[in-house]
């Protein structure tokens, strides 16, 4: 059954808040203006009960007297001061952030599947969103933990090109594995060519940045609008600066600017406000349609994506939106997207954005984050220098009983991918810096899995004394057609525990962290203090403190984490 609050029940109720509010630090509430306000709440019941209603009439009102006495009484109940409702606790939005579900990588047996096959990845944005989690007090969930862009954060001293004729060099390096006494470690670190500022080509931005309503938050707007500001004073004459902006529509609020004219930017990006509904469709084909217009032949012609993520009307099919961006790519145009904010972040979206247009996925929760990937980093943001890069490392049965590779779950390849050029894998841009590690069981160590009854015995090794035979295919900038790598690595190339470097360590105290954060399903007894031990002792010189605020961030996850004590039960008490 319906009820109908009458309008004088309603002034009631507000003048009793209103004489709580203004009495809250009185023991007795002034009962004046309550009297007053019944009064002339009945009066205005009775005028409304003269006039027709499509509703159901309110209940009959009470005498004031009556109503009087009630309200008296209820006063009489107050014995805390009221807080207005200004200090109420208000529930929590809903949480509504979006990341890609993967399984980590399995245990393979080297004599059953020896052949892995993988596409680089330089993205960094689950660092710095895993950092946000921690200081905010939660631990974060196990899908937006991807452990090899954890370990892509840092920089390695990884030894640079001879030359640019082969954009980058590869290096390896064997040790124990700190969490598996029965494993050794095996890194791979791949060196991109580094430049000048005044080598990089001439840079032709969009700048395409969402101004919904969603965007409405100091992490959001008002954070990109700075970020954007870092990123302008990077630019030059040469460089040219497009703006496109996009709510429930999207328009162009900046034409294309030489790069000096930064008064111009600036003042496009302070007029900035957020408000509306999310059409990111269509702000990012208008983007790319300026980009064409403006394109610059032999330059860097790139698309800056800054969101949450949260697109709401348009084109929201996922597939829908990473088809556009894959069409694209084809043009000459690249993807970068940063994201920002908390809530309703879409990190799923934005990683494949990134992945789709040949770019590279940043999150900015941070100033200084927004500092190190615009301006530090900003060559390797914009400038590719190899493309489709593909690793795929064949183990010797003969030598290497199981293996894992750790992260880069949503970067596997088949194996006959890696000698398709038609097939799409990860970009490297001028100085970037690439890691991948491999938990290796040598032949003669107990592995996890049990050896099949019927199984064939290994073949013998086709090279005697190698461990494995890493492969990769890149393309030049440009072309179609990729290039072939190769580098045996030998069992002899194992070091001593006392004698690897102190990137190694630290490579591998990350890697221990983000598998510890996804569950630490291969983590035996290793744990968040043998991690800060670890790290510890291999911060290097960490000019920038980022491995110090590493360490930081593993006693926070440490402390956030139970107890495995919690919960049970003493069978004492029982």
């Amino acid at each position: 059954m319906n009820r109908v609050v009458s309008r004088g029940s309603l002034l009631i109720v507000a003048a009793v808040l209103a004489a709580c509010a203004a009495k809250r630090d009185e023991k007795e509430v002034d009962t004046r203006l309550i009297e007053e306000a019944v009064v002339g709440a009945t009066r205005a019941d009775a005028a409304n009960s003269a006039q027709p209603q499509r509703l159901p009439p309110p209940p009959v009102a009470a005498p004031a007297a009556d109503q009087l006495g009630r309200a008296r009484a209820e006063m009489k109940m107050v014995s805390a001061p009221f807080a207005p409702p200004a200090q109420m606790a208000m529930p929590n939005p809903a949480d509504t952030e979006r990341y890609q579900h993967q399984q980590d990588n399995g245990i393979q047996v080297a004599a059953e599947q020896p052949v892995s096959t993988f596409s680089i990845d330089v993205d960094t944005g689950a660092y710095a969103n895993v950092r946000r989690f921690l200081n905010d007090g939660r631990l974060p969930p196990q899908d937006a933990v991807r452990v090899e862009e954890l370990i892509n954060y840092f920089d390695y001293e990884y030894a640079p090109p001879n030359n640019r004729d082969t954009p980058f060099r590869v290096s390896t390096e064997l040790a124990a594995a700190p969490w598996n006494s029965q494993a050794l470690l095996m890194r791979i670190g791949i060196k991109g060519f580094a430049i000048e500022a005044q080598q990089r080509p001439a840079a032709n931005l969009v700048f395409l940045i969402d101004v919904s309503g969603s965007m409405d938050s100091p992490d959001k707007l008002p954070l990109l609008k700075n970020a954007f500001r870092l990123l302008t004073d990077q630019l030059t004459g040469r460089d040219r600066v497009s703006m496109v902006v996009y709510a429930g529509s999207s328009g162009v609020v900046l034409e294309s600017t030489p790069g000096n004219a930064k008064h111009q930017i600036q003042e496009a990006l302070a007029r900035l406000s957020a408000g509306g509904s999310t059409n990111g469709a269509s702000g990012i084909q208008l983007a790319y349609k300026l980009a064409h217009d403006t394109f610059v032949k032999g330059g860097i012609n790139r698309v800056v994506l800054a969101t949450d993520g949260d697109f709401n009307v348009g084109t929201v099919n996922f597939e829908a939106l990473v088809d556009i961006v894959e069409r694209e790519r084809a043009t000459g145009v690249e993807l970068t997207t940063l994201g920002f904010g908390t809530g309703n972040y879409n990190e799923q979206l934005m990683e494949r954005l990134a992945d789709a247009g040949n770019g590279n996925y940043a999150y900015i929760d941070t100033l200084s984050e927004a500092r190190k990937v615009l301006v530090s980093q900003l060559s390797s943001t914009l400038y590719t220098i190899a493309g489709d890069v593909k690793i795929q490392v064949e183990f010797n049965p003969s030598e290497v009983l199981e293996y894992r590779l750790i992260g880069y779950e949503n970067r596997m390849l088949a194996r006959e991918d890696f000698n398709n050029d038609k097939v799409d894998a990860g970009e490297i841009g001028a100085g970037h810096r690439v890691t991948a590690l491999y938990e290796v069981v040598p032949v003669g160590a107990k592995g996890r899995i049990d050896s099949l009854r019927y199984g064939a015995k290994p073949p013998a090794a086709a090279g005697k004394g190698e461990l494995a035979n890493l492969r990769l295919r890149y393309k030049k900038p440009g072309s179609d057609s990729s290039q072939l790598l190769e580098y045996p690595i030998r069992k002899d190339a194992v070091v001593a525990t006392d004698k690897v470097s102190t990137d190694f360590r630290f490579a591998a105290s990350v890697a221990a962290f983000g598998q510890l954060l996804r569950g630490g399903k291969y983590m035996g007894d290793f744990s968040y203090g043998d991690v800060t031990k670890l790290a510890t002792g291999a911060l290097g010189a960490d000019a920038e403190g980022y491995r110090k605020e590493f360490v930081s961030l593993v006693a926070l996850a440490k402390s956030l984490t139970p107890s495995p004590e919690v919960g049970k039960v003493s069978r004492i008490s029982e």
